[in-house]
């Protein structure tokens, strides 16, 4: 009984030796100073291009057909009705929507995922940074499945752009209040973070 206790011990010892130098691997100085709360400054509105109007002043470069759809949108939301804004019914906005920071976003850096959690309708993003590849039987979801790479771009030791894919989308989701997304969800979504 002894002997079993004491190869226990010995393993346990092991097991936190091991997890107390894998932790001490990652180093958070290497990271820029992204981690915490985030919230949308004061007047600025709900579109991409904040230097322009939302909805139709965002000047989507859409087809000829979403055009159209756009068209119907605004004005079946200029009568009160939804157009195809899916949040009108509580859906999560998914990607790339939910970046717009509706609510604070919190995130979170460790050594192989980066989070980002948003406080609107509880939505949770992985960022996976250890390069895996895209999975092949993922179930598509509102927030995708997202694959990114920290690059040091200006060679001084330190992270300064997260390059992320997110691929594995689900529907109904729209770029913005009223400007759809393709109804075949084939979106690829591709960012670069960083601070200014």
């Amino acid at each position: 009984m002894f002997a079993r206790s004491l190869i226990g011990a010995a393993a346990l010892a092991v097991a936190l030796v091991t997890t107390s130098a894998s932790a001490q691997v990652f180093d958070p100085s290497k990271y820029p100073d992204v981690m915490g709360q985030w919230k949308r400054p004061p007047g600025i509105g709900n579109q991409w291009d904040t230097s322009k109007p939302p909805r139709r002043g965002q000047q989507a470069p859409l087809t000829p057909e979403y055009q159209a759809v756009l068209e119907a949108n605004l004005a079946d939301q200029a009568l009160g009705g939804q157009g195809s804004d899916p949040t009108y019914v509580c859906i999560p906005d998914g990607m790339p929507r939910a970046m717009n920071v509706i609510f604070p976003m919190e995130i979170v850096i460790t050594p192989k995922t980066t989070f980002i959690m948003i406080e609107y309708l509880t939505m949770l993003r992985r960022i996976f940074t250890d390069g895996r590849d895209f999975p092949k039987d993922f179930e598509p979801s509102f927030m995708g499945y997202s694959i990114g790479k920290w690059i040091d771009e200006d060679k001084d030791g330190k992270f300064d752009v997260l390059e992320v894919e997110t691929r594995l989308l689900k529907g109904p989701r729209s770029f913005d209040q009223s400007t759809p997304l393709h109804t075949d969800n084939k979106t690829i979504v591709k960012e670069r973070i960083f601070l200014n």
